[in-house]
C-alpha cells in the first residue's frame, strides 16, 4: 500500500508499506502507534529532512546577500520587482550598494524620483535568458532588456561588462543568474 501525509512544515512524506516493512519519506518505522495524550508518535530510524528549496528568485536572492539595497530600492521605485520574480530566465548585472553610493552626490535620489529613467538604467543591468560567467565572455557582448549592448572582456584584471568589474560571477538564482558588479552601467545617450 502506498499514500502519503502532510507535514505542518507544508511539505510531502511519501509512506509506504511492504515485505520489507513501513516506511515514511526513507524512514523505516521501528515501533508504529505508540500513543500520546495529544496524538500518536511512530519512531523512525533517521531524521526526515525537508527538500532544498533551491535559490529564491532574482530579488530575493539580491535581499538575502544583503548588499544591494539601493538596487532593490530603484527596482521597486521603477516597478521591477514583479518582473525580476518572473519565469524569466534572466542574467542581471546586479551593482552593490557601493556601486550606488559612488555616484555623484543627489543621483540615485533623483533617478528614484523619475521611474521612466530609472527603469531604462535598470534594464541596461538586464539581459534574457540564464548567461554563465563563460557565456557572457564567450558572446563577447550582452544584449540588455533595455535595447542597449553591453561590451564583455576578460583579462588578466578581471571580467569586465561594460566598464563594471564583475566582482563575483554566476550567483544562482530559481530563474536566472546574478553576476555582481561593481559600477552602475548607464546607457549611452
Amino acid at each position: 500500500a502506498a499514500g502519503s501525509v502532510t507535514t505542518l512544515q507544508g511539505g510531502s512524506l511519501a509512506v509506504r508499506s511492504g515485505d520489507d516493512g513501513v516506511f515514511v519519506g526513507d524512514a523505516k518505522v521501528l515501533t508504529p502507534d505508540v500513543p500520546a495524550s495529544n496524538g500518536i508518535i511512530h519512531v523512525i530510524d533517521k531524521v526526515l529532512l525537508p527538500p532544498d528549496p533551491g535559490p529564491g528568485t532574482i530579488p530575493e536572492v539580491a535581499a538575502a546577500a544583503g548588499v544591494f539595497q539601493t538596487l532593490l530600492a530603484a527596482v521597486g521605485a521603477a516597478e521591477l520587482a514583479e518582473t525580476l520574480s518572473g519565469v524569466g530566465p534572466f542574467t542581471v548585472f546586479a551593482p552593490t550598494d557601493d556601486a550606488f553610493a559612488a555616484l555623484p552626490e543627489g543621483t540615485v535620489e533623483r533617478l528614484l524620483e523619475d521611474p521612466d529613467t530609472l527603469r531604462g538604467i535598470l534594464l541596461y543591468h538586464v539581459a534574457d535568458g540564464a548567461l554563465d560567467a563563460a557565456a557572457v565572455i564567450a558572446a563577447g557582448s550582452v544584449t540588455t532588456l533595455q535595447g542597449g549592448s553591453l561590451a564583455v572582456r576578460s583579462g588578466d584584471d578581471g571580467v569586465f561588462v561594460g566598464d563594471a568589474k564583475v566582482l563575483t560571477p554566476d550567483v544562482p538564482a530559481s530563474n536566472g543568474i546574478i553576476h555582481i558588479i561593481d559600477k552602475v552601467l548607464l546607457p549611452p545617450t
